[in-house]
């Protein structure tokens, strides 16, 4: 999900493109202010810390960009292109350390293991917002 500093810093097709420059596709994308409801489910593993209020506020607080993308390793590799959740401890050539100075404002969030991502998916999409397809170009990506 790309948050709403990544939106109103006009970084949506900087995202898209280095995904898809990478190798993985987009099987869905949408864009939409997140309910408060939402947002607390999505992020209940982080209820209890002092900073979830602020997050969960922060992440509501304009458009955001949920995104779904496939391709061999797309959440491990996902989130090594965007960096360490603290920016500057993320790799150069990350987004968050190309992009972002402070933590509370990250730029993008990324499922942390495939079945987080599945269950985080099924908040966000309903199934039939979600398109499998062959990449044309998957013979030259793929061994």
């Amino acid at each position: 999900m790309i948050k709403p500093d990544g939106v109103q810093r006009g970084l949506v097709g900087e995202v898209f493109s280095r995904f898809e420059r990478k190798g993985y596709k987009s099987c869905g994308v949408k864009m939409l202010v997140p309910s408060a409801d939402l947002l607390k489910r999505h992020y209940a593993d982080l209820a209890d810390k002092p900073f979830f209020p602020r997050l969960v506020k922060y992440v509501g607080s304009g458009p955001v960009v949920a995104m779904c993308w496939e391709g061999g390793d797309a959440v491990p590799n996902g989130r090594k292109l965007i960096g360490a959740t603290r920016p500057a401890e993320a790799a150069p050539g990350t987004f968050r350390a190309d992009y972002c100075i402070d933590v509370g404002m990250n730029l993008i969030h990324g499922s942390d293991s495939k079945e987080a991502a599945q269950k985080e998916l099924a908040m966000w999409f309903q199934p039939s917002e979600l398109h499998h397809w062959r990449k044309a170009d998957e013979d030259w990506i793929y061994e």
